[in-house]
């Protein structure tokens, strides 16, 4: 069976620069408290940042992979659970984190030509991938949108790569043209997308017309109609003590556990992030997340605890 790939905060590092990049973007400089590098990490990876003790956030790395800091990027959303704001109303030089480390969940693939469409804070994991690409002299190109160009964050240094890059304010050009970005790139094409759900659907479902093309994306919040379905009840068995714990109608794996006093841990709470991955040794999962490939979902090797279900009266986790 395979293991888990949760990864939880245990690197302690030091808030080394902070600075608003837009209104509402804090970019955030962190390195390590003895003046060690930190360790190296791909394009695509982020970590899990604990901003208190029952608070943890990932985050994308962005800016040089080279870099002997790290750097993320933190949009302050009106809807925050407590992430976002907790950093843009807290966060400050000099202050100590503890994040794990850098895992690659959405990393770049080799392809002969790169597409990539990002769309406001989705920028973030973009940044290192089209660095990568241009110091290897990979063909790519970057469209990257958002509500005007006050509120996108680097579009400077994206004026670097042109004329790779396309900055498409939506206020003063429209939507981007989706359909006619997808079937104009050439065959073997990876196609690289985050930002907004309705942007990410529609590459999503553009690249589902050109199976010439793959398609590759990083989603912050779940799939339309992914967290519904007929609730039963059922019961979780924990392979390493034994325990049952009953989970009810409306009620996820996830909070029956906590009740019980079992700690998973956690952080977006509606299957988009990967904290609480967890190893299935026995029972077919109710896939709910936004998170695993399909094949991923097929295998029933592991599944998100936070809004996934059980299709049979009993599931064994590896917990």
């Amino acid at each position: 069976m395979p293991e888990a790939l949760v990864v939880e905060p245990r690197i302690a590092v030091l808030v080394a620069g902070v600075e608003y990049v837009t209104a509402d973007i804090l970019h955030i400089t962190l390195a390590a408290p003895d003046g060690v590098p930190l360790p190296k990490w791909e394009p695509g990876s982020h970590i899990e940042v604990a901003l208190t003790t029952d608070l943890i956030r990932q985050y994308s790395l962005c800016g040089d992979a080279d870099s002997p800091n790290w750097c993320i990027a933190v949009h302050r959303e009106s809807e925050s659970r407590g992430g976002s704001a907790w950093i843009h109303d807290n966060i400050h030089v000099g202050q100590t984190l503890t994040v794990s480390e850098p895992r690659a969940r959405f990393p770049l693939v080799d392809a002969p030509h790169y597409l990539f469409v990002a769309g406001g804070i989705g920028i973030t994991p973009i940044l290192a991938m089209i660095d990568a690409c241009d110091r290897r002299k990979a063909s790519w190109r970057l469209v990257y949108t958002g509500r005007s160009e006050s509120t996108m964050a680097f579009t400077e240094t994206l004026r670097r790569y042109d004329p790779n890059v396309s900055i498409h304010p939506t206020d003063a050009q429209g939507r981007i043209d989706v359909a006619g970005l997808v079937s104009e790139v050439p065959s073997g094409t990876a196609v690289y997308c985050c930002g907004p759900s309705t942007l990410v659907d529609a590459v999503e479902s553009e690249g589902a017309a050109h199976p010439e093309v793959t398609v590759h994306v990083e989603r912050f919040r779940p799939r339309d109609g992914a967290l519904s379905g007929t609730d039963t009840e059922f019961d979780v068995i924990l392979d390493e003590t034994g325990v049952t714990v009953r989970v009810g109608c409306g009620q996820s794996i996830l909070d029956a556990l906590e009740s019980a006093g079992i700690h998973v841990p956690t952080s977006c709470r509606e299957g988009t992030c990967g904290t609480c991955e967890t190893v299935v040794l026995e029972g077919i999962p109710d896939h709910r997340d936004s998170y695993l490939t399909t094949a991923e979902q097929e295998s029933n090797e592991v599944m998100m605890v936070c809004c996934s279900r059980s299709t049979e009266d009993v599931l064994v986790l590896d917990l």
